[in-house]
């Protein structure tokens, strides 16, 4: 079957490299919107935010003349989250900021990853590109930060 996007495959990809990841072994990796359990202190979200609509915004062009490639970029919006049961902001912020480091880290080339920029090779590259930080004192502080993975690819 002819594919019209990576996007499946590359967040499939994604959530694969993300629950491998040494450093996120301990952190519930989501994918999609939360359910109703949110006993876990740190999660990460890949495909939603709580502040957006969307889960991926994808654009599509062709890629030269004659229209037989097209070149798709994308944008995977994801959220990372740390929960504590005090009021120790300082400590929840820190720890967020690991947990998307974490992620960075995943994302990185290395001897034993050689793929992971290009997210398993579904995509040319990816990165993280934005982020946005919010606190809450709501049960124990919590802070949270979207950030953004955009992609390239060619289909």
């Amino acid at each position: 079957m002819a594919t019209t996007s990576r996007v499946p495959a590359a967040v499939d990809a994604l959530l694969a490299i993300l629950r491998a990841a040494p450093a996120l072994e301990a952190v519930h990796i989501v994918d999609g919107p939360p359910s109703v359990n949110l006993t876990e202190r740190q999660r990460i979200y890949v495909g939603w935010q709580p502040s957006g609509e969307a889960s991926v915004a994808l654009t599509q062009d062709f890629a030269a003349a004659g229209a037989r490639t097209r070149d798709e970029a994308f944008e995977i919006f994801c959220y990372a989250e740390s929960r504590g049961g005090d009021k120790d902001m300082a400590l929840q912020r820190t720890r967020v900021f690991e947990l998307v480091a974490a992620v960075e880290t995943a994302l990185r080339a290395t001897d034993l990853a050689p793929e992971a920029p290009t997210l398993n090779g579904t995509v040319l590259w990816s990165h993280i590109t934005a982020g946005n930080l919010t606190q809450q004192q709501d049960q124990g502080a919590l802070t949270g930060l979207d950030f953004t993975i955009t992609c390239r690819a060619r289909i």
